[in-house]
């Protein structure tokens, strides 16, 4: 099985719970894990992967948080042609614009030729009951879709 980039940023520990949700079924299925914050990458972490997931907290109105802007910048010099790419957040519905990061994130791989996997994962909060399950699905959902591209 091919290596994923599992790159996320995490605040209050909502998203790092449901980026450990996610290895874990990606290791059950024997996908090799590299997982790392934000702000331990760059460039060649990215170019040297087929599948990369990214994961985010959405901060104030729908924007990415501190943590990921400089890593959002540096995108631009990343051709994503060949890669695939989910992402998914943690949000707070109470804002307007819910889990907005996860939307941030997608529109920049599709404009720098990446692929999208699946949707998005926009989880309110911390997972709790059913969106341990629904993180689970988005995490098999990714393996299905990468063994398509291996077989």
């Amino acid at each position: 099985m091919e290596d994923v980039l599992l790159v996320y940023a995490s605040m209050s520990g909502n998203t790092e719970a449901i980026a450990d949700i996610i290895e874990e079924v990606l290791k059950e299925h024997s996908v090799n894990v590299r997982r790392a914050e934000v702000y331990e990458i760059d460039t060649r972490d990215i170019e040297s992967v087929p599948h990369i997931i990214f994961g985010s907290y959405t901060w104030g109105d729908g924007e990415l948080p501190d943590d990921f802007l400089d890593f959002y910048d540096e995108m631009d010099e990343i051709d994503f042609t060949n890669k695939k790419v989910a992402v998914f957040g943690s949000g707070d519905t109470s804002y307007d614009i819910f889990c907005g990061a996860v939307d941030l994130l997608e529109e920049k791989v599709k404009k720098l030729n990446g692929t999208i996997m699946v949707d998005g994962l926009k989880v309110e909060l911390a997972p709790f009951g059913e969106d341990v399950e629904t993180c689970k699905e988005f995490a098999v959902a990714i393996v299905n879709s990468i063994r398509q591209t291996i077989s």
